[in-house]
């Protein structure tokens, strides 16, 4: 069974910074998404089983990093220049099967409890 267990968000106001962790008990393909209230879930940014591509949502570009440490199965969304747009819950997802990395929630096999994280204007 995969488990993962999200941790970092918070309250936090515009332009500042936030670093969310993803402790899985495995290496995987690795996802953030996020959900705020009364929208969908939506990608965040990717990243795949090696480390070496990411992806990215176009309005997070520039503002979120995306990496993983391999020896520890963690997968960290370093949150830069945050915006009261950025406020939802966030979600680490992985897949097991698979080495590229993956955008469509859909193709995600399991998911975490997530984060809320809070942008103050």
């Amino acid at each position: 069974q995969v488990q993962l267990v999200e941790s970092g968000g918070g309250l936090v106001q515009a332009g500042g910074s936030l670093r969310l962790s993803c402790a899985a008990s495995g290496r995987y393909v690795m996802g953030w998404f996020r959900q705020a209230p009364g929208k969908e879930r939506e990608f965040v940014a990717g990243i795949s089983y090696t480390g070496g591509r990411s992806a990215y949502e176009d309005s997070v570009k520039g503002r979120f990093t995306i990496s993983r440490d391999n020896a520890k199965n963690t997968v960290y969304l370093q949150m830069n220049s945050l915006k009261p747009e950025d406020t939802a819950v966030y979600y680490c997802a992985a897949e097991v099967t698979r080495v590229a990395v993956i955008i469509n929630p859909s193709e995600y096999d399991y998911w975490g409890q997530g984060t809320q994280v809070t942008v103050s204007s």
